[in-house]
């Protein structure tokens, strides 16, 4: 009998210690996990009560999930898109802040203007797609993205058209891009050194004339104004304000382009005499002298006249 009582005895001592070790393993599993949750949160860019709103977010999220689907098999979708918008904003994830960035040229006002009305808006109804349509309906911005930063900031960021010419209009002049998009008005000062445009559809025109002068890259830089005559043909004058009357057709005017860059090159065309030289008739080539000048130049490798 006596010796039943010692094993027992010794059996609830080796349970007990059991017990406790099972009791230690399970407190220091648990600082181990403590300690990397607090780690892993120490790494992230969140303050403590920015933490406190994300796991408030999930919990209350996962909760409106659950709901959001119900609804939506209920057919109420209209519902639970607006109870998820109500307890989005509860916890804080609105429109308070608007970042616009990209910004150059341009009046950034009328960024604003476009987005402020999306203030204290809740996060879930902010329609990115839609918001990024209306901006790109201004004239100077040539794309928008649009970014929603949890948990209050709406960022904006702007890629703006480059002037690229002046479209000589019947009241003023207007800054264009280079796909002729018309971008705001500017003075006469401010428009010194870009290509001036002008005639009907000639804003239209604008790729093909870059690639026109491509085809002569001396002449280019040369070149201070273009006019669309007709809707058919270009008329260029260079900075020295003589005039170079091209023929129709995209070939043709290339190569009527070439030719005369090699004639200038030749005989020093540019800063002459002559005020204007039309190759409408290729190959020939006419030249307008001055009033009283009867003598036109001498001009290699040419079959032409004068006017």
């Amino acid at each position: 009998m006596a010796q039943q009582i010692r094993r027992s005895g010794a059996t609830g001592v080796r349970r007990a210690a059991k017990a406790q070790s099972r009791a230690v393993t399970a407190r220091r599993a648990r600082g181990q996990a403590s300690g990397f949750i607090d780690t892993v949160m120490g790494v992230l860019p969140f303050t403590e009560e920015q933490w406190s709103r994300i796991w408030l977010a999930m919990i209350i999220g996962a909760g409106v999930g659950i709901a959001f689907i119900i609804a939506n098999l209920a057919g109420l979708p209209a519902l639970a898109h607006a109870q998820v918008s109500a307890i989005a904003a509860d916890a804080g994830f609105e429109v308070r802040n608007v970042r616009v960035t990209g910004t150059s040229r341009m009046d950034e006002q009328q960024v604003y203007a476009r987005v402020l009305g999306q203030r204290q808006r809740a996060m879930p109804e902010v329609d990115v797609a839609q918001l990024r349509a209306e901006l790109k309906t201004l004239p100077w911005v040539k794309d928008a993205r649009v970014s929603i930063q949890l948990p209050h900031t709406l960022a904006i960021d702007i890629v703006e058209r480059k002037p690229h010419a002046v479209l000589e209009k019947p009241d003023r002049l207007m800054l264009i891009d280079a796909d002729g998009v018309e971008l705001e008005p500017v003075a006469a000062a401010k428009a010194k050194g870009l290509l001036r445009l002008a005639g009907p559809g000639a804003s239209k025109q604008t790729r093909n004339l870059e690639t026109l002068l491509a085809a002569a890259p001396a002449l280019g830089p040369q070149v201070e104004a273009a006019e669309w005559v007709g809707n058919r043909r270009w008329n260029l004058t260079f900075k020295t304000g003589q005039l170079l009357a091209l023929p129709e057709g995209d070939v043709p005017a290339a190569s009527a382009l070439v030719k005369f860059a090699r004639l200038d090159g030749q005989n020093r065309l540019l800063g002459g005499k002559v005020l204007a030289f039309d190759m409408r008739s290729p190959p020939r080539l006419y030249m307008r002298l001055p009033e009283g000048v009867r003598e036109a130049p001498a001009i290699a490798g040419t079959t032409g006249g004068m006017e």
